[in-house]
């Protein structure tokens, strides 16, 4: 079966038995491997201190259904390279949201100046003005961390989250940056900006290439 790179239904007889050997490679070959899940209930935060090392160059914090104790919440997340002692490595990025309100009163997309950072330790938002007022409002999304372990460039990232916004919409979240350090980045952790987060999961996955 050398150079086949496509099988299309139309041309499988599932009747038929099929025997595969040797080694499957291409842009779809990459996996997922399940490192850590963790929980909140009622936590001021939720860390990641084992798992984010040479292993993998791609980790993926994959988000679900956080749910803020308090309203008007803005989710946020920093980087460490001590294990997590201090959570303060500087960072440069960026961040934009669109929105769409559930009256269908109105829709945007704007570039958030409160929301980047130009050399900062504080943390980087990643859902802005989260509404609580009834349980199901919350937000979920994905953040990918490329190759932590460098001690040769700085340590890049890129997310996506939507969340319920205060304004009764449903909004969008794009952000990127980077670490601007040479040191590894060894522990990362997710805080609410008041309050506890009160509910949901957070995964991180190691990406084979």
């Amino acid at each position: 079966m050398a150079g086949l790179t496509k099988l299309r239904a139309s041309s499988i007889n599932l009747a038929d038995d099929f025997n595969f050997t040797g080694d499957f490679t291409g842009e779809d070959s990459g996996a997922l491997t399940l490192l850590q899940t963790q929980t909140a209930s009622g936590v001021s935060s939720i860390e990641f201190t084992t798992g984010i090392d040479s292993t993998y160059d791609e980790y993926w914090f994959v988000l679900n259904n956080l749910h803020p104790a308090n309203n008007d919440v803005t989710f946020q997340f920093n980087g460490s390279s001590d294990g997590g002692s201090n959570y303060n490595v500087t960072k440069t990025t960026t961040f934009f949201q669109a929105y769409h309100l559930e009256n269908d009163g109105g829709t945007g997309l704007s570039y958030q100046t409160s929301s980047d950072l130009a050399q900062s330790t504080s943390p980087q938002h990643i859902m802005r003005n989260i509404n609580n007022t009834d349980a199901d409002m919350s937000g979920s999304g994905i953040i990918k961390l490329y190759n932590p372990n460098s001690t040769t460039y700085v340590k890049h990232f890129f997310g996506m989250t939507n969340y319920y916004h205060i304004g009764g919409a449903t909004a969008t979240g794009y952000f990127a940056g980077y670490f601007n350090t040479t040191s590894v980045i060894n522990a990362i952790q997710f805080t609410a900006n008041s309050g506890n987060i009160d509910d949901g999961t957070i995964q991180l996955f190691g990406v084979t290439q």
